[in-house]
């Protein structure tokens, strides 16, 4: 009789394709056997009753911003990692401009990997970035590992990381292409946004209301159509990131009709926040592109439960709070960026599975399956399969929780979300065949708990 190293027994599994009640053993990291009827007859060295209980793949966010090194009192690996844990991920791609000196060279690239490795307490793949003057780095960056490119159309908000006009974008997706890699893209005009921030700013129009106006759908979809040309004409695999709107994703949707190899995710404030709730929350509810009205959302919904939206990143892009706090009502000066690396799951789950009837298995394929098949990860992550990593989250769909400050592992716990109410939640987080995250706590080194 074998012993295993961990079985959960008894839970219903979800995968992007079924759903079935069973037990799965853990060895040596990887997932050594399923059953889908009977119980294991074997033995684990621990045993986990899941009963009630659904286990997912674990999450792979392809979309964080970490800020380490360089801007640590930002957020950092340690306690990024952990927040993204609570949530149910067992992977993320870490982007590359927050950090300094950002990802955008050899150099910077390993000494982020380094802090990485001892510091992060689940899976991780690094970002490279592409901007005006490192094409010359872009094929040793795709030698050290790095999991895609980032590039922006519009400026990126950090001084370092500059975005790229339209003749070095198409340069870099040709290089980017030959390599066989991926060009990630945050796709605004810049004519239009600055042009209309200009307006408003010079009218004293600086509500949130306004910061939204002066970044609309249509500056969304006019960066879209320029990139997809490009891509079409280079044949550089692409990846939208952020869609705000299903607008966008329609102009994704048909790109793809005509052969063009591209992607697109959106975020979870673009699907439980509006513009209303940002007028009302405040700063800390602040992105680009900006949160839209109820219909937006609505529409969006609409989309990713046709399929059209392949991924769920959270774009978690932390700040102090000082840089959150608006003491003249000017929207247009506070840090745009929302923490949102814990609260992925609990959103889809509320909004999606009990308010809209999205099912498990789609949000599955969107949080896991199709961020492990796009960047190169599938079968080893994104699926509960006899030899896939032993990277899973184990959900009490059930569980209803008021999300508050005191169980945020954010370096600074500020979110739109705190104060709101969400059924189901994340209360195991396995990673390679370790308990990470259980009922709460952080599982570190088998031993220590913490607490946020």
């Amino acid at each position: 009789m074998s012993i295993y190293d961990i079985i959960v027994r008894n839970g219903t599994i979800v995968t992007s394709k079924s759903i079935f009640q069973g037990d799965i053993a853990i060895k040596d990291h990887k997932i050594g056997a399923i059953s889908k009827c009977d119980s294991l007859l074997e033995t684990g060295h621990t045993e986990i009753d899941a009963i009630g209980l659904h286990i997912i793949p674990g999450i792979i966010d392809s979309h964080v911003h970490l800020n380490e090194p360089g801007r640590t009192e930002w957020e950092g690996i340690s306690t990024g990692s952990m927040s993204l844990a609570a949530g149910g991920v067992t992977t993320y791609f870490d982007m590359p401009l927050n950090s300094f000196p950002p990802t955008i060279n050899k150099q910077a690239f390993r000494l982020k990997e380094t802090l990485a490795k001892r510091k992060s307490v689940i899976d991780f793949r690094l970002w490279g970035g592409l901007i005006p003057h490192n094409l010359n780095d872009v094929e040793e960056l795709h030698r050290c590992g790095a999991i895609g490119f980032k590039a922006f159309m519009s400026p990126s908000g950090i001084e370092a990381f500059q975005h790229i006009e339209d003749t070095a974008l198409y340069n870099g997706m040709e290089i980017i292409a030959s390599l066989g890699s991926l060009l990630a893209v945050h796709a605004e005009s810049t004519v239009i946004t600055e042009k209309l921030a200009e307006r408003k700013r010079y009218f004293k129009q600086t509500s949130a209301f306004d910061y939204c106006e002066s970044r609309p759908i249509i500056s969304e979809m006019e960066a879209v159509n320029r990139i997809l040309s490009y891509a079409e004409t280079t044949g550089c695999k692409l990846h939208i990131v952020h869609a705000s709107s299903s607008k966008v994703v329609s102009l994704v949707t048909e790109a793809k009709r005509k052969g063009v190899n591209v992607t697109v995710e959106t975020c979870p404030h673009y699907l439980s926040l509006t513009s209303a709730d940002f007028s009302k929350i405040g700063a800390v509810a602040k992105c680009a592109p900006p949160l839209r009205n109820g219909d937006e959302v609505e529409a969006l919904w609409t989309s990713f439960a046709n399929g059209e939206i392949d991924m769920i990143g959270s774009d978690h892009s932390p700040a102090p709070p000082e840089l959150k706090q608006v003491s003249d009502g000017d929207m247009f000066k506070v840090w745009g960026g929302i923490s949102g690396a814990q609260t992925t799951l609990s959103i889809l789950l509320e909004e999606g599975y009990w308010k809209r009837n999205i099912p498990l298995q789609r949000i599955v394929e969107a949080t896991s399956t199709n961020p492990a098949k796009r960047f190169g990860l599938y079968p080893f992550k994104g699926d509960i399969a006899v030899g896939s990593d032993a990277d899973l989250a184990i959900l009490n769909l059930k569980q209803c929780y008021r999300l508050s400050e005191k169980e945020l592992f954010y370096r600074h716990p500020h979110s739109p979300y705190i104060g709101k109410k969400f059924r189901g939640r994340n209360v195991t987080t396995i990673v390679k065949g370790k308990v990470i995250f259980k009922n709460g706590r952080m599982m570190i080194n088998d031993k220590q708990e913490i607490m946020p």
